[in-house]
């Protein structure tokens, strides 16, 4: 095993559970009461006074690392990278004096998960409303595609770099409640879907499920896509300068970055507090690089996922009698 400096350990065991799902993946929390949580994917893992539990299986521990090598079944680098993929690669301090120099040894390279349950990954969209024929085209050209994790088919959405290298994929079990990232992701390059022709705005989600129901309104509605960038930021957490005052999430600036011609952003965030709280936020980050931005959260539901079911079953209400 590589050596890793204590420091780095040490540093990210300070990363408690609920803080790491707070920043990075929300939508897993639960609020089963004032300071007790659970997870949407486990609901016997409890979560209290800086401490988890895992009653199903009597497992715990205090910090993220813990719960990322003992229930997600990371391999320990894996989680410690993973951990801090915010900040610069995992650094590999010197080995002690004594120790014979390791060779150098770069980060390892983002990979993407195997490719191997495409049919579970399209059934489980299609049941969720996203278009055959979207899915299709997202296939064939790999930006969506299944995996298997414990056991347990996923759908994986990947994003790539202005150059169309994949640098992240953030996966969606078809069964249970499991979201998550695969190693060494990329946040910055977060799953997008590109225009063909620009008009000048970008339209932002928190999911890349959000992102695919939006296209797929639109397409039930005849409207064109072709001239639409979509983003998701894979989550909500909105980061903050020392002054307090909000920064653009990392997917979001990046894409920016890389795409100066952008002018205004249309937010389609959830429809709960946190999602208009996100919504807010990121449209003062914004108009501070002289970007406008509008609040459009989804006329009805949670989020617009929530709104596209909705839709469809009011279109099939009429067939229920026959």
């Amino acid at each position: 095993m590589p050596y890793v400096d204590p420091e780095i350990i040490a540093e990210v065991k300070r990363v408690d559970l609920l803080t790491y799902l707070q920043e990075r993946e929300p939508d897993e929390l639960v609020r089963i009461s004032p300071g007790v949580y659970c997870t949407k994917e486990h609901d016997s893992l409890k979560i209290s006074n800086g401490k988890w539990f895992w009653w199903s299986r009597g497992l715990g521990g205090r910090s993220a690392l813990d719960f990322l090598v003992k229930v997600r079944d990371m391999a320990f680098l894996d989680a410690v990278e993973h951990l801090r993929a915010d900040r610069p690669a995992v650094a590999r301090a010197s080995p002690p004096a004594h120790a014979a120099p390791p060779a150098s040894a770069p980060r390892p390279a983002f990979r993407l998960p195997r490719r191997c349950a495409d049919d579970d990954a399209m059934r489980y969209l299609e049941s969720r409303g996203i278009s055959r024929s979207l899915l299709k085209g997202l296939v064939d050209a790999g930006d969506v595609y299944g995996t298997m994790r414990g056991g347990v088919a996923c759908a994986v959405f990947v994003g790539r770099d202005r150059t169309g290298v994949p640098r992240y994929a953030a996966l969606r079990s078809c069964e249970g409640g499991f979201k998550g990232e695969a190693p060494r992701s990329d946040k910055r390059f977060a799953f997008s879907l590109q225009s063909v022709r620009n008009n000048g705005v970008l339209h932002v989600f928190e999911s890349a499920i959000d992102a695919l129901s939006y296209a797929t309104i639109l397409e039930h509605e005849g409207k064109q896509t072709a001239s639409l960038g979509m983003l998701s930021l894979g989550g909500v957490s909105v980061p903050h300068a020392r002054n307090g005052a909000p920064k653009l999430p990392l997917a979001l600036a990046q894409h920016l970055d890389d795409r100066p011609y952008i002018a205004s952003l249309a937010l389609h965030l959830d429809n709960d507090e946190a999602g208009r709280r996100a919504a807010r936020e990121i449209a003062r980050a914004a108009a501070s690089r002289g970007v406008a931005a509008s609040m459009e959260p989804p006329p009805e539901g949670k989020d617009v996922n929530e709104f596209l079911l909705a839709r469809r079953s009011r279109g099939r209400a009429p067939d229920r009698g026959r």
